[in-house]
């Protein structure tokens, strides 16, 4: 019997950025402006769904304002509660990417996953931070120390890429490796710097480790930074490569797709990438 799952990304533009009023105002404003699209995910039969990296605030990267540092908040907290909430109500798997604080100082960029039941399954916190060409990533965030966990969600095993991860093979391999059925991407990428590496690296990563894929991506421009325009086109690709659905570049979208994960166990039933590695001639990948 095939294993069909529906699952949804949302795409979305601020409502309200730096200047429009407080930071808890600018939250609140784009957590409103989400839960219509997460409700009609829950009433369309959604069973998981992804939102875009940092969902609750702007893309605050390209300025070095430690004011945004009071953006962060436990996980779990006051935002993951809200969404487990609706992850209750219609029994909908949430990835839930939010800017972490553990304790003063030491900051996050994390995805929290929520199961359908409501219950806080755990957390993955961006491994790979950038520190160039305007994404001053470094300055919010700490890399990521919990390696590459899977979670075992009421649909399927998810595992979480956030952003500037996907340019990085190793740790989609770890992710297939670790059992992944589906990986979800959240991210916040402008036209120009690496657009053209958007529907590149991460079909590769989806056919070089046998899973699904669901990447998101942010839209329109985000005053007063203007690092560029966030081009949307979030989409999710099957194990083959192949891209079956793709959101618009320029608007508020919840995508919405159906797929098979029957097709994993196909396609490497086909490409042995697994049976074949050589681990042990791959030292010198993980020297300094």
């Amino acid at each position: 019997m095939p294993r069909m799952i529906k699952s949804g990304l949302i795409q979305m533009s601020i409502p309200k950025s730096e200047g429009d009023g407080s930071i808890a105002e600018i939250k609140e404003a784009m957590l409103e402006k989400h839960i219509p699209y997460i409700e009609d995910a829950g009433r369309q039969g959604v069973q998981i769904l992804c939102l875009q990296e940092i969902f609750t605030t702007p893309y605050f990267c390209p300025g070095q304002d430690r004011a945004w540092y009071a953006s962060a908040e436990s996980v779990p907290g006051p935002t993951v509660e809200r969404m487990q909430e609706f992850a209750k109500k219609y029994q909908m798997v949430i990835i839930v990417p939010i800017y972490e604080k553990e304790q003063a100082g030491i900051l996050y960029n994390t995805a929290a996953v929520i199961d359908a039941d409501g219950s806080y399954l755990g957390k993955y916190r961006k491994n790979h931070i950038p520190h160039t060409s305007g994404f001053w990533e470094k300055f919010f965030f700490r890399p990521g120390n919990l390696g590459y966990p899977i979670f075992e969600t009421a649909y399927a095993k998810v595992g979480v890429y956030i952003c500037y991860d996907r340019h990085f093979p190793e740790g989609a391999r770890a992710l297939g490796l670790n059992g992944a059925e589906i990986v979800y991407n959240p991210s916040a990428t402008v036209a120009g710097l690496s657009q053209y590496l958007w529907k590149l690296e991460q079909p590769a990563h989806a056919v070089a480790n046998g899973y699904f894929m669901g990447c998101i991506n942010r839209v329109g421009e985000e005053k007063p930074w203007n690092l560029g325009r966030f081009y949307g086109t979030s989409y999710f690709v099957d194990p083959r490569g192949n891209l079956f659905s793709v959101a618009s570049e320029d608007k508020d979208e919840l995508l919405v797709a159906d797929f098979d994960l029957d097709m994993i166990d196909e396609v490497r039933s086909t490409w042995q990438f697994f049976r074949d590695r050589r681990p042990e001639s791959y030292n010198d990948i993980t020297a300094p």
